[in-house]
């Protein structure tokens, strides 16, 4: 009985994820050439963190025809930072600098793609699914966290409640109009992040 409850101590923390309201937690991860990316360096930064596998259909689908297809590059122009990252293990779907290479080009993408294949940060985040987002605001405040938009079939093509929402995009433009986020916590839709564990 006590090595259970132990064992539920240990696995709670490691997917208790980013409060909102609550400072984001802190990372460093390495991009697709190598180099090290800190959350720390974008202080006083907006920063949109996406979780990302580029063979998971529902990313496909929103990179290509869905809410993803240009929002990064349309937010970076306004100065926001948008980092993607890919909790995926060594062997799994999606997993592996040259596949993410690949997606870069596939998809165009303008940001980096960061690998957290011990997914260390995916769980610091409580990241479940691709794709999973998370606002951070100037402050380095959690500010936002769950899904893209309410359409998931990743295209946007059936929205609940019938009108397409992109939740990021509006919480990015609350944000500009120092205006509190709305709608700050959704249920994030898509593949289940392919961590090892």
């Amino acid at each position: 009985m006590r090595s259970l409850a132990l064992l539920t101590l240990l696995a709670v923390p490691a997917f208790a994820g980013a409060e909102l309201g609550k400072p984001a937690p802190d990372f460093t991860l390495k991009d697709l050439d190598g180099k090290d990316v800190s959350l720390a360096s974008f202080k006083g930064k907006t920063v949109v963190l996406e979780w990302f596998n580029p063979e998971c259909p529902f990313v496909k689908a929103s990179h290509t025809k869905g809410s993803l297809a240009d929002l990064a590059k349309r937010q970076q122009k306004k100065g926001i930072v948008w980092l993607a990252i890919n909790s995926g293990a060594p062997g799994k779907q999606g997993a592996g600098a040259e596949k993410n290479k690949a997606a870069v080009k596939t998809f165009a993408l303008e940001h980096p793609v960061l690998l957290d294949e011990a997914g260390t940060v995916g769980k610091a985040y409580g990241a479940t699914n691709t794709p999973h987002l998370f606002v951070i605001d100037a402050k380095g405040t959690v500010v936002y966290r769950g899904a893209i938009d309410n359409a998931p079939d990743g295209e946007g093509q059936v929205p609940q409640g019938g009108k397409l929402v992109n939740y990021v995009e509006a919480a990015l433009d609350e944000l500009s109009a120092n205006r509190a986020v709305k709608t700050a916590d959704t249920k994030a839709y898509g593949c289940s992040v392919k961590y090892a564990n």
